[in-house]
C-alpha cells in the first residue's frame, strides 16, 4: 500500500478508522524528510496492514500546529486511534521497522488502563 496524503479533512477519519497508523510530517523543503521518504514508502509497501499517511505541514499547517509540530520531519504512530508515539527526526529503516513491530504489539488494554491513570492523577 503507498503512502496516503493525510489533510484537515481526513486525518481524524484516517486515525480512528484504522488500527494502526504511522505519520510522517514533512514538507517539501526539507533536507532530512526528502531522505526519509523512500524509507517510509518502503515500509508502507512492507506492512499494508499499517496505513502510512504523510502531512505537508506547509499544506497543512493548522494541522501540524494542533499536532504541535516543532521540526520536521516529526513520526507519529497511532493504534486504535491513541497516539502512542511521536519523535521528531528521521528513522533509519531498522529503527522505523521495529516501531511498526512494537506499535502492533501493543496491549491496547494495557495503554488505556495507564492513560486513564495518568489522567486521573492530574486532576
Amino acid at each position: 500500500m503507498a503512502t496516503q496524503t493525510l489533510t484537515q479533512q481526513n486525518f481524524d477519519e484516517v486515525v480512528t478508522g484504522n488500527d494502526v497508523v504511522l505519520v510522517d510530517f514533512w514538507a517539501d523543503w526539507c533536507g532530512p524528510c526528502k531522505s526519509f521518504a523512500p524509507t517510509f514508502e518502503a515500509s508502507s509497501t512492507k506492512h499494508p496492514d499499517v496505513v502510512h499517511g504523510k502531512v505537508d505541514t506547509e499544506a497543512e499547517q493548522g494541522l501540524a500546529a494542533a499536532a504541535n509540530i516543532r521540526s520536521i520531519p516529526t513520526i507519529m504512530a497511532f493504534r486504535e486511534g491513541v497516539l502512542v508515539f511521536a519523535q521528531p527526526g528521521a528513522l533509519p529503516p531498522a529503527a522505523l521497522e521495529d516501531l511498526v513491530t512494537q506499535v502492533k504489539a501493543l496491549d491496547m488494554d494495557e495503554v488505556r488502563k495507564q492513560l486513564a491513570e495518568q489522567q486521573s492523577a492530574s486532576e
